[in-house]
């Protein structure tokens, strides 16, 4: 048996080793669904198969090489991930809603020399992977894991009737499908992928505005999993969980959930499109869901929608936040809601992600819970000095989920992390003496939109780079739906300049979520002595 940091990891050297296991056990249970298709654990093992026999005999990537995947929740995904791991590959997660811009940015930072993407946005991979070293592209379309008349009803009305896909021109690029029906001609060849080998680089924000990859290992996620596992497994102790899991699997949160449930032989319903809530809505009516997977404002956005309220709870048991900060409001409208209570939690990307859950024994609203097995936290003053209990300062993690570092950013990952394994979060917490954690502010500018990190000096540099801006500071700001929203505080060059001219310029280079809501123009902006813009003082 394997044991790190206090944590049994069983006979498992990776992921793969997890994600093969189940689908011994599992066999024609379904492990997940989407759009009315599901596959069974025994056609998941065969199909990632496939996709591995693909990338070891029709490509030149060796074991180590980086895969971007940049798709939403679809079958596709699951699919491809654990397939790219069967061949020994790294996976990059890419988010589908990144501009050409961050798109380049992180396919070059990564060196990922193979990129998977939908049909929708492959007029960016046109733009962008030219300038990157990606030699093989892949395409998938929306509905490409359906039956034939589904699939060709699906994907047609998505490109021809709501005309989601623009033209593009990827001559080099190979179907999915294609891929998978060469791969199936062959045998995978195993590979002996150990603990310490890099599993996943997950992309994060830094407060530079450098997105750096956050360097995950086999070790990290199979903790992790455990981890998690050990904390849910009281709640969803069934042999037949069906799981709605409508957050993006390219988010680090989503992603190591899933592996939970598939470990656990679980069904997870994947929602590729969660903003449309009546969409999502009817989704869920077809499922008798014991988990759901979300985060504030998705609770708060569903819990006012008439149809969701007439859903059928009496298999809901288990619900998890995350993400972002869990409101009493949220809590108590899902709660009233589906009759289930919500259990908070908090992690990092760095963490991959879970450090605390609430207890499902013991949940209390405004806390992060308890660390989940394995994990220590102690907080900081401003000079490194471990605090006591009840008193605030910054929330460090040590445990076998934290990171090995920043992708090739030595100098980004000493700042973070120190040579006993301590991770500095940025967060100011207090401890309490029975365990749990409240969260009291972060230390970082970081401002969370529903869910996502958005770091204010890219919207900066972003936003500066208008003609009409003298100077710029975006900030965070509260929202009853998301969490958090951007305002942007700019100082004119140009005296016409509208607020609609900046959120028009942002939005050519910048992902929706991260795009300024509010403007305010300044005669000029508060500053330190030394010149630094004080976005406290623009907050307050």
């Amino acid at each position: 048996m394997i044991q790190i940091s206090g944590v049994e990891l069983g006979q498992y050297q990776s992921v793969t080793d997890v994600f093969l296991e189940a689908c011994g056990k599992y066999g024609q249970k379904s492990a997940y669904s989407c759009m009315g298709q599901s596959l069974s654990f025994a056609e998941m093992d065969r199909l990632t198969a496939n996709f591995a026999a693909y990338l070891q005999n029709h490509t030149d990537l060796e074991v180590g090489d980086r895969i971007a995947i940049q798709l939403p929740n679809v079958l596709q995904f699951p699919i491809a991930a654990f397939g790219a791991m069967r061949a020994g590959l790294v996976v990059v997660n890419t988010n589908p809603l990144y501009t050409a811009r961050e798109m380049e940015h992180q396919f070059n930072d990564s060196g990922a020399k193979a990129l998977l993407i939908l049909a929708n946005m492959a007029n960016l991979a046109e733009e962008v992977v030219p300038k990157t070293g990606i030699k093989h592209v892949l395409v998938t379309e929306l509905a490409d894991m359906h039956p034939f008349a589904k699939r060709l009803l699906i994907n047609t009305v998505v490109k021809r009737v709501k005309k989601l896909v623009p033209a593009y021109s990827l001559p080099q690029a190979v179907s999915f499908r294609d891929a998978l029906a060469k791969g199936a001609k062959l045998t995978p060849t195993p590979v002996a992928t150990n603990l310490d080998d890099t599993a996943v680089l997950q992309y994060t924000g830094g407060t530079t505005g450098v997105s750096k990859g956050a360097q995950l290992l086999h070790q990290n996620l199979v903790a992790n999993m455990m981890q998690v596992r050990l904390a849910t497994e009281p709640v969803l102790d069934g042999d037949s969980e069906v799981v709605i899991s409508p957050l993006p699997l390219y988010h680090i949160y989503a992603f190591t959930l899933t592996l939970v449930m598939c470990d656990l032989g679980h069904e997870v319903v994947l929602i590729p499109n969660p903003r449309d809530i009546p969409g999502f809505v009817k989704e869920m009516s077809k499922h008798k869901f014991s988990s759901f997977a979300g985060l504030n404002t998705l609770f708060v956005a569903l819990c006012n929608n008439k149809e969701f309220a007439e859903l059928d709870f009496s298999y809901l048991k288990h619900t998890m936040s995350g993400g972002m900060a869990l409101t009493q409001s949220a809590a108590d409208m899902w709660r009233n809601v589906t009759g289930c209570e919500v259990m908070e939690g908090y992690g990092l990307t760095e963490t991959a992600p879970v450090v605390s859950i609430n207890p499902c024994e013991d949940i209390r609203i405004g806390t992060i819970g308890k660390v989940v097995q394995g994990t220590e936290v102690k907080v900081i003053d401003a000079d490194g000095t471990d605090l006591g209990f009840n008193e605030e300062g910054e929330l460090c993690v040590k445990g076998p989920q934290v990171m090995a570092g920043y992708w090739q950013r030595p100098e980004a990952t000493a700042e973070v992390l120190d040579d006993e394994g301590w991770f500095k979060t940025g967060d100011v917490a207090v401890l309490a003496e029975d365990g749990f954690i409240r969260l009291v502010d972060r230390i970082k500018d970081m401002i969370i939109v529903s869910g996502f990190n958005v770091y204010p000096n890219e919207i900066d540099d972003i936003a500066s780079q208008h003609p009409g801006i003298v100077e710029c500071a975006a900030v965070g700001i509260p929202n009853d739906v998301t969490g958090e929203t951007v305002k942007l505080f700019v100082v004119k060059a140009d005296p016409s300049l509208t607020e609609a001219d900046v959120i028009a310029h942002c939005r050519e280079n910048l992902t929706p979520y991260k795009v300024p809501k509010d403007i305010e123009f300044r005669d000029e902006l508060p500053k330190t002595n030394v010149g630094k813009i004080l976005r406290r003082a623009l907050r307050d």
